[in-house]
Formats: structure tokens, C-alpha cells, sequence
């Protein structure tokens, strides 16, 4: 079975969010669908591990928001790359209440919902939520993976629904310097070694530190212990089994207990 045949479903980009006793929390979807008119009811699939998925169980609630091609791609790294278990995704990101939910600025619209249903999956829970409310943000136009992927150069994250063991970025003639983070290539007028020192990755926001040079045909080297909450790949110079027990995620803050090793 050639699985890629699944790349050519189409799908957007949306942040979905919700309250933890009263702090926005929220996470990336990329499934999320219309599934009737009237009510108007919408469903969104979201991982078993995220951290707002036991938010959404608790509130019964949850939005969606539509994010634009200009949108700030940080916000994607952020709550994509990132857990609300450790981290406040909404630090400086601007949101209003909307619907009873919060919902971050900058996107073209959002949806405010209440959960009537749900199905269960082996990994993913897929929420069906009858709209209390809706507008638009402002202009834009609606951000697609496809734009996400070819024009971001964005990675999927493990949790998503569309994730892939085997995607691997389209090679091309000349070296990248590569994101280890979320897959970022930088290809910028100025060589990478000039850039400030303060410079960081314009899709999830982490330093020059995090970033290798990698033919852009080279398959990247394969990772031995993945976090299966945010991605990272641990390729540090001790061996996984020896870190210390209370060893986290640089990235996300998880404990070792959430590594898969592959």
C-alpha cells in the first residue's frame, strides 16, 4: 500500500483551542470538516497525546481557527511544536474571547463550538461540535497544507493526523541549512553564517543553534529516540538510556516516558 496516495487529500491549517480552569491552551489540526448546515456542526480530529485533547473532554468545547497564508508562521511552531503541559502557547500571541472560547487574532475566521459527539480512534479522537458562533478575523486568504509544506517548508508534526514515518523533504541541487526543530529550510539571500546572532527560525522561532547543514538530497540521518509529543529528535552526545531520570524535552518539557525510540 502506497500511502502517499493520502498526500493528495486536500486539507487547511487551524488552530484549535480551548480552556484548561480558565488558561487558553490549544494545538494545530489540520483534519477539520463541515459535516452539516443545519445545525451547523464541524469535526476536528486531535490526538490522544496533545494536551488539549483532555481539555476539550473537560470543557466540552472547543474553536477553530482559519489561518491565512500571511499569518504569522511562528504561530504554527508554537502551537504545533510546543505542549501546553509546560508551555504558555498564548504568551504574547493577541486574542480575544469569542463564543466562550479564546481565539488568537490572526486568522480569517473562527468557529466557536460545543461538542455533541465524538468517535474514538486507536490515536485520535474526533470531535464533532455544533457551532455557537462564528465571523470573520479579517482578509486573507485561507492558508492550505499544501502552502504550508511547499512554500513554509514546514514538517508534520508526529501527532498530526496526516504524519508520515516515511515524508521526507523533496531533494534539490544545492545544500540547506535545515531547522531540526520543524524541517525549516532557510533559503535566504544572505548566507546563513552572516545572519545575527539573534536571528531565529521565522516558522517555529528557535535559535541558529538548532538549525545543520544538510545536503538537500541527503535523507536526514534517523533518529533513535523521537518525542512523540512534539517530535524532537534526540541525537545528543549520551546515550538515551543514560540521561538522568528526570531529564525533559528541550522542547517541549515532557519526560523521557513520552520518547518512542525508532
Amino acid at each position: 500500500m502506497n500511502e502517499t496516495a493520502l498526500f493528495q487529500l486536500s486539507y487547511g491549517v487551524y488552530l484549535c483551542t480551548t480552556w484548561d480552569e480558565g488558561r487558553p491552551v490549544g494545538c494545530v489540526a489540520n483534519s477539520t470538516m463541515q459535516i452539516t448546515s443545519s445545525p451547523a456542526t464541524v469535526a476536528v480530529s486531535i490526538n490522544k497525546n496533545n494536551y488539549t485533547h483532555r481539555c476539550i473532554v473537560e470543557t466540552g468545547y472547543f474553536a477553530i481557527t482559519v489561518l491565512a497564508e500571511d499569518s504569522d508562521p511562528k504561530l504554527i511552531g508554537r502551537f504545533g511544536f510546543m505542549s501546553s503541559a509546560n508551555a504558555d502557547k498564548f504568551d504574547g500571541v493577541p486574542y480575544a474571547v469569542r463564543g466562550k472560547l479564546p481565539v488568537p487574532d490572526d486568522g480569517v475566521a473562527y468557529l466557536s463550538c460545543k461538542v455533541v459527539s465524538q468517535w474514538d480512534t486507536p490515536t485520535h479522537t474526533v470531535f464533532l461540535g455544533e457551532v455557537i458562533d462564528c465571523d470573520h478575523l479579517r482578509k486573507g486568504k485561507p492558508m492550505t497544507y499544501a502552502y504550508y509544506h511547499e512554500v513554509l517548508k514546514g514538517k508534520t508534526s508526529v501527532n498530526a493526523p496526516t504524519y508520515h514515518e516515511e515524508e521526507k523533504a523533496e531533494p534539490s541541487a544545492a545544500e540547506k541549512w535545515v531547522c531540526t526543530v520543524c524541517g525549516y529550510e532557510y533559503d535566504g539571500e544572505i548566507p546563513f553564517e552572516d545572519l545575527p546572532d539573534d536571528w531565529v527560525c521565522p516558522l517555529c522561532g528557535v535559535g541558529k543553534e538548532m538549525f545543520e547543514k544538510r545536503a538537500a538530497s541527503q535523507k536526514p540521518a534517523p533518529a533513535v529516540w523521537v518525542c512523540e509529543v512534539c517530535g524532537y529528535e534526540y541525537d545528543g552526545e549520551i546515550p538515551f538510556e543514560d540521561l538522568p531520570d528526570d531529564w525533559v524535552c528541550p522542547l517541549c518539557g515532557m519526560g523521557k516516558e513520552f520518547f518512542k525510540r525508532k
